[in-house]
């Protein structure tokens, strides 16, 4: 029997141990994202570091975050729509949006068994100026808006169980873009806390020094700091597991750190049996170091890594892993279409899904460094990286971009992007610049030995490169003097500049070239280099998916003799339009020849309507002739139309309704052949013919009225995390489910539960009333939706309707 008293007895150990449990489950993480619930203010405000500045009217948002894609609060008749402004300082640049300044505030709390601990600021990125106060202290100025940074607040923070202020001002003022950048806190922003005696991951690195049959070595190197008074006695652990978490190597090694010194180890590890990173097969591995002082652990680090070699030479290429690969690359702007700049970690993991499956197999990251989360899909994915640095170095492309800042930041922010990014088994090489004004001047020549000698530094295990381009904007130079551009480089990028390739090998016969740029009409012509010569290893298209601003870089018009074609296009174009993939992830014309180039398919098609009366079809450079994958041209009736057929087979046969249209050879030189065809509602097919023998067909149809709304969401089932995405595709389809590739209807949109809709709207590079509009119009008879849960489990069900048609409905589980 239990007495009274015992009773009261076991009431306490009971109490104990729940705070005993709570104390625990407070007890704080060495990392923590701290995204949620900041105060944000646009505008220029006074005083707004200070620790009693009252903030209760500043709106409360989640980080990412950028302002530039959010509607202007004072819309303008004729003047703006949504974020986009006739009064726009970029203009076309970038894309029609506005930049300004704004506020971010914070308040947190160090926990108690964190109160003898550093205490580390990171930011992943803030476009663009930006300052940090800490409890009213200015503590750090950060210059470029895509660099990674950390601020040690120690010092500034209060005691533990105190409030602590942050405050962050970001200035995206003056023409500072040559495309949309955004404006804000755009990437994730986390506090570290770490003991005295500590690891830091941008201070460990391994790599793969060689593969030997069946055996690898790497070498794994830890920094170990001691921010006492006093020596240390340490203990220094690694413990490699493979993909299936099985440990394959241990190591430990007893050391002294001296007070206030950074002392690094370097150990040599054989893997035996390891699994090769490579594109079709990118398994990564972890080390595990972890730092202890007797039995006591002072500080534990993860990082990931593939085992994997790379390699460049002219007589053999890009070899990775002794297994030589032609890259197959597209570059890309920082944007995620309809979210902005906002780096949420699902939405730059589907630009790598999207390009992986177009056939993709390496990103250039054009033109500044990429998000941490992106290079990370990289390495899960599968996809090769070319990671770059700067768009400008002393000489400016716009009065207020980077240049101000490069000759006293560039070294600091090249080291940050090295010292991040250098694990990732994706990156094969690492660029120093972009076009570069001062590229093959003296200046220009001692800048790139000294970016070069930085990375040299903190990686020896990749090349240096960079975009080069013909000499427009040094019109006293030509070609020739090229090879002061290249001079410090291991690998050459050529802008738009293939008809040089051979030139040059004659000239420079150990070179390694690729092209860093190139445009979609060119493909033919770069891939065959590529495919012909060791020497040249790849070619990177502008682009590989849309992106916002140069506006209309990439269009097609029908213009009078003497009509005068721009660059860009003005309002309302806000988007590039060049990409292969548009904004909504679907593939233009463009991206279906590619496939024909990398024979990702055997044959595809593609109908170019007439051209008005007077005038002929004009293609921007970065453009692609206007046609579509569609036989819906019912007010072209009886005229004639131009049909594209793409293929690698030799001949191609043409049908409609059944009815043999003609046998063309293809162009050996660009895979192509035309036939004009009178239109008639119906079947068209395409048939490749190898060996005098129809083999595979492509087929357009012309569909019926629309009349459904079909969605496909990306995936059934997401986290319920802020940073998991569903995209769902939004098409407007005829009785039998085909896709109406004329249809233009207002469509409506609804979502309930527990998610809302962050982005939507069409792939038109002009339609800015229905970017992320809950009434777009759909383009081409398509529209998408993006919708993000709000942390708790259960399901988000999206509403799509549309006048004289049936709403439809999908349900999203959170878990």
């Amino acid at each position: 029997m239990i007495t009274k008293i015992q009773s009261v007895k076991y009431f306490y150990v009971f109490l104990l141990l729940c705070i005993s449990n709570s104390l625990s489950s407070i007890a704080s993480d060495r990392k923590i994202n701290i995204d949620n619930d900041w105060k944000f203010h646009l505008g220029k405000v006074d005083n707004a570091f200070q620790i009693g500045y009252d903030d209760s009217a500043w709106r409360v948002l989640d980080l990412p975050h950028d302002w530039s894609i959010e509607p202007i609060a004072a819309q303008k008749e004729g003047v703006t729509i949504g974020p986009f402004s006739k009064e726009s300082i970029g203009k076309d640049a970038t894309g029609q949006t506005v930049g300004g300044s704004g506020w971010y505030r914070k308040t947190f709390v160090i926990a108690p068994e964190d109160g003898k601990k550093l205490h580390t600021l990171y930011f992943e990125g803030i476009y663009n100026q930006s300052e940090i106060w800490i409890n009213g202290e200015n503590v750090y100025f950060n210059a470029y808006g895509y660099i990674p940074f950390k601020v040690d607040i120690t010092k500034y923070c209060l005691a533990p169980g105190k409030t602590n202020t942050i405050a962050v001002k970001v200035a995206n003022v003056g023409k500072n873009s040559r495309w949309y950048a955004g404006s804000g806190i755009y990437r994730h922003v986390w506090l570290i806390h770490t003991n005295p005696v500590h690891l830091d991951t941008w201070e460990a690195a391994v790599v793969t020094n060689k593969i030997s049959g069946n055996s690898s070595n790497i070498s794994i190197s830890s920094s170990i700091f001691n921010e006492t008074k006093k020596d240390e006695d340490v203990r220094l652990s690694i413990k490699i597991s493979d993909p299936k978490q099985q440990e394959v190597y241990s190591y430990e090694e007893d050391t002294k750190v001296r007070s206030l010194i950074e002392k690094n180890i370097i150990v040599s590890a054989d893997i035996a049996n390891a699994q090769l990173w490579s594109v079709e097969n990118p398994v990564m591995y972890h080390a595990e170091i972890s730092l202890y002082a007797g039995k006591k652990m002072l500080d534990q680090i993860s990082i990931p890594f593939g085992i994997r070699t790379i390699s460049f030479s002219a007589t053999e290429g890009f070899l990775l892993n002794n297994q030589s690969v032609k890259l197959k690359g597209g570059c890309i702007h920082h944007d995620n279409g309809f979210l902005g700049a906002k780096s949420i970690d699902k939405a730059e993991e589907r630009k790598v899904e999207l390009m992986k499956a177009n056939g993709y197999n390496a990103v250039r990251c054009a033109h500044n460094p990429p998000a941490e989360s992106f290079l990370n899909a990289c390495d899960r994915l599968g996809m090769l990286v070319i990671d770059e640095s700067f768009d400008q170095w002393l000489k400016s492309k716009n009065p207020d971009d980077y240049h101000k800042f490069f000759d006293e930041w560039s070294i600091k922010d090249l080291t940050n992007i090295v010292l991040r990014d250098r694990n990732h088994p994706s990156i094969i090489m690492w660029s120093i610049g972009n076009e570069i004004a001062e590229r093959s001047d003296s200046i220009g020549m001692e800048i790139a030995q000294k970016l070069k000698k930085t990375i040299r530094k903190y990686d020896t295990s990749r090349a240096v490169t960079a975009g080069v381009n013909q000499y427009w904007d040094n019109r006293h130079l030509s070609w020739k003097d090229s090879d002061k551009a290249f001079k410090y480089l291991d690998v050459a990028g050529y802008n738009y500049m293939w008809h040089e390739y051979e030139n040059d090998h004659k000239l420079f016969p150990e070179r390694v070239m690729y092209g860093s740029e190139s445009v979609p009409k060119e493909a033919a012509q770069n891939w065959n280099l590529v495919e012909k010569h060791p020497y040249i290893i790849g070619d990177f298209v502008w682009t590989a998916i849309d992106y916002l601003g140069e506006a209309g870089l990439a269009s097609t018009l029908e213009l009078a003799p003497g009509e005068h074609h721009p660059q860009f296009m003005p309002w309302p174009w806000y988007n590039g339009w060049c990409g292969d993939i548009d904004l909504c992830g679907d593939k233009k014309p463009q991206s279906y020849y590619r496939d024909i180039l990398w024979k990702e398919r055997v044959i595809s098609m593609a109908v170019q309507a007439p051209v008005a009366k007077g005038k002929v079809e004009k293609v921007n450079y970065w453009g692609w002739k206007n046609e579509l994958l569609s036989w819906n041209w019912p007010q072209y009736t009886m005229d004639t139309m131009t049909v594209n057929v793409y293929s690698k087979a030799p001949k191609v046969r043409l049908y409609l309704n059944n009815q043999l249209i003609g046998e063309k050879n293809t162009d050996p030189s660009f895979y192509a052949a035309s036939f004009p065809v009178r239109y008639k509602p119906g079947e068209l097919k395409a048939v490749a013919i190898n060996n005098g023998k129809e083999s595979e067909t492509v087929i357009l149809k012309t569909t019926g009225a629309a009349s459904q709304i079909r969605l496909k969401a990306d995936r059934s089932k997401i986290k319920a995390d802020k940073n998991d995405l569903s995209y769902i595709n939004i098409e407007i389809t005829d009785k039998d489910g085909n896709v109406v590739p004329d249809a233009d209807i207002h469509i409506k949109l609804s979502c309930t539960g527990n998610g809302k809709i962050i982005g939507s709207g069409n792939a038109a590079p002009d339609d800015m009333d229905s970017f992320n509009s809950l009434n777009p119009k759909v383009f081409r008879g398509k529209a998408m939706v993006i919708l993000q849960p709000n942390g708790k489990p259960g399901k988000i069900t999206l509403t799509v309707s549309a006048n004289e048609m049936a709403a439809a409905q999908l349900k999203i589980e959170t878990y």
